[in-house]
């Protein structure tokens, strides 16, 4: 195996490894829970070597890092870059982990630094780099998550973004709240009942607070079948989300979607049915390839480089 770099996406709640040959294919993986929730900055050196050394990676591999681990609570602070600002930006204000012995690069955040609209990003403006680099003219990209993000780009630069709590809102909403005994519910998926909350939200989107309670009236008084409280839970925020964005003029005619799974299936149904054009992008290829276009820029060529 010879590998050129490691890339790293360090979240709050998970860790993903991939090791990168010269051409920034992926010759092995390690993933845990070891996010920046479970660690103080003590930990991460240990952790990294830890899941480098059951992959064998020699102590030269240098490694590349996107996401918390960049935060101010994470290892070691990587300062955000103000927008509008360039891909190439990102690798060039990579921060250097001191104080160990591989050479170790974090990826800075982008930050929004408007008073009436601040927003911050980590991690998601790797993903946009890997899936738009060198993509010319203007678009609008949808990045759902955790916190959901809609950035407007243009010719390498991120322009300006736009933050959802859509995720963490349903996660606090299922566990929190009188909703917690339907979502414990053991259901699948119903595609028409999500179909339905979108439609709801599309239509009136300041009925959502008045909605989600009928979630439990309707499971409460027999109204539909049972069971279906996470699908309409989730059209509802999803649908609320695109709403929002359609009225602040985010969201037009085409958007490009960066996700995977199960939530790439559902944003493309609820983005369709806003009448809005879908244009696809895996998100963990794009965050894999954005962490290689970082490498690139800021280790050797990989010509000139002596591989593990």
């Amino acid at each position: 195996m010879q590998a050129y770099c490691a890339a790293v996406d360090w979240g709050t709640s998970s860790f993903r490894l991939w090791l990168l040959n010269a051409q920034g294919e992926v010759v092995a993986s390690r993933r845990s829970d070891q996010g920046m929730r479970t660690l103080a900055s003590r930990d991460y050196g240990d952790v990294l070597e830890s899941h480098l050394a059951a992959l064998a990676a020699p102590v030269s591999l240098p490694v590349v890092v996107c996401g918390m681990a960049g935060s101010r609570r994470g290892w070691i602070e990587a300062p955000y870059i103000t927008v509008p600002a360039t891909f190439d930006a990102l690798a060039a204000n990579a921060i250097v982990v001191s104080g160990i012995n591989r050479d170790v690069r974090i990826v800075p955040g982008l930050a929004q630094r408007d008073a009436n609209k601040p927003d911050v990003m980590r991690g998601e403006e790797t993903q946009m780099m890997g899936a738009f680099a060198n993509v010319k003219g203007e678009m609008v990209a949808c990045l759902p998550g955790t916190h959901s993000k809609w950035v407007r780009l243009a010719n390498d630069t991120v322009l300006a973004f736009t933050t959802f709590m859509t995720g963490e809102l349903f996660d606090v909403i299922g566990h929190r709240t009188t909703l917690q005994g339907e979502m414990h519910a053991s259901q699948v998926h119903d595609a028409t009942v999500f179909a339905n909350a979108v439609s709801s939200m599309l239509d009136a989107p300041q009925t959502l607070t008045s909605r989600l309670f009928a979630i439990r009236a309707g499971e409460l008084l027999g109204y539909g079948p049972a069971g279906v409280a996470r699908s309409m839970l989730s059209g509802l925020l999803i649908g609320n989300e695109i709403a929002t964005a359609q009225k602040c003029g985010i969201a037009s005619g085409r958007v490009n979607l960066v996700a995977s799974g199960q939530l790439a299936m559902r944003y493309r149904t609820a983005l369709k049915l806003a009448g809005i054009e879908v244009s696809d992008s895996d998100a963990d290829q794009c965050v894999v390839a954005g962490l290689w276009q970082v490498a690139r820029l800021v280790f050797a060529s990989p010509t000139k480089r002596k591989t593990g």
